[in-house]
């Protein structure tokens, strides 16, 4: 049980981490398209991620 949680919380930080990288690669104008200011690229990526 213990490490099941643990294990889902490392995928999900690696969700997380993944989603972060490929946004930040995007530029501002690419953001623009769909929806997302740079400044949100965290919050985003969290929604994702869990």
């Amino acid at each position: 049980m213990f490490t099941s949680v643990i294990l889902s919380k490392i995928r999900e930080y690696l969700r997380y981490r993944e989603t972060v990288r490929e946004l930040s690669r995007l530029s501002d104008r690419e953001l623009e398209d769909i929806g997302i200011a740079r400044y949100q690229i965290d919050g985003v990526a969290r929604g994702a991620a869990a």
